[in-house]
């Protein structure tokens, strides 16, 4: 096949002028958006604006090549005992485009809907835990990518699944402690054994609730001690709850009195 190039830059340039107007229709879509009552149509616009722009100008990219420069069967390569064609990299740069809609997506919806969420709790454990369930997400959906790649490229993904579950293993059990007090801390958001301003006694410490923290809950003892208790202590003894059922408390005061002693005085 004859090479094209003046075609080729006739297809470049189409891509270039579609991906323009592309984006000036997400950006008409998105003020429309703004408009409306829920923020879904907003996340998603926003998902899928700028890879939407990027997926344009590569395939025109791809077709200029492929059709008018070289043909499909020619773009074959071999790298040692890896063996790559035109079709595969597409492919995985479709991969990388739908993991950053993925990624872009899922942040906004846990950032958006989850912070509508976690401002009807009173605690903040739930707003702690959604930077970290942001970045976990994000993470997992890059994994997953990027073993679709790895499969793609006809690439044995067996090692790298068994070193990551060895490696998730060991993670777990490092952090065993820490994410027993963040199991901890969403018992207590669910259950509500106590609440801030609560007076509470766990073993020798006597106070009221005044912080409930993700990993930890803090206690102002009677003599103005502040006191931060692991929270999956807290859910593995008893505690003792003077605020319920009511605010009332009884208090129980040892006293005596010595023989000969005037009873009515």
């Amino acid at each position: 096949m004859e090479p094209n190039y003046l075609y080729a830059l006739f297809t470049i340039a189409a891509g270039l002028i579609v991906a323009g107007l592309a984006h000036v229709i997400v950006k008409w879509l998105q003020k429309k958006a703004d408009a409306t009552d829920t923020l879904l149509d907003d996340i998603v616009l926003l998902a899928i604006g700028k890879p939407l722009v990027v997926a344009i100008v590569a395939i025109s990219i791809y077709i200029s090549i492929t059709v008018f420069v070289i043909e499909p069967e020619a773009m074959n390569w071999t790298i040692g005992s890896l063996s790559l064609s035109g079709y595969q990299i597409l492919n995985s740069f479709f991969y990388i485009l739908g993991a950053w809609i993925l990624t872009t997506f899922t942040n906004n919806v846990i950032s958006t809907y989850g912070k509508w969420v976690a401002s009807k709790t009173e605690s903040d454990i739930d707003d702690q835990l959604l930077p970290i369930l942001e970045v976990f997400s994000k993470y997992l959906i890059w994994f997953i990518a990027l073993l679709l790649i790895l499969t793609e490229f006809e690439i044995d993904i067996t090692p790298m699944l068994a070193g990551a579950g060895i490696g998730a293993l060991a993670l777990a059990l490092a952090a065993q402690e820490l994410l027993g007090n963040f199991l901890g801390g969403a018992i207590i958001t669910v259950d509500k054994p106590f609440k801030v301003g609560d007076r509470i006694k766990y073993e020798n410490y006597f106070g009221d609730v005044i912080e409930i923290k993700a990993r930890y809950t803090r206690i102002r003892t009677l003599d103005l001690q502040v006191v931060s208790i692991p929270n999956s202590k807290l859910t593995s003894n008893v505690i003792l709850n003077y605020a319920l059922p009511d605010i009332q408390m009884k208090v129980r005061i040892p006293f005596s009195v010595a023989y000969g002693s005037d009873i009515k005085k």
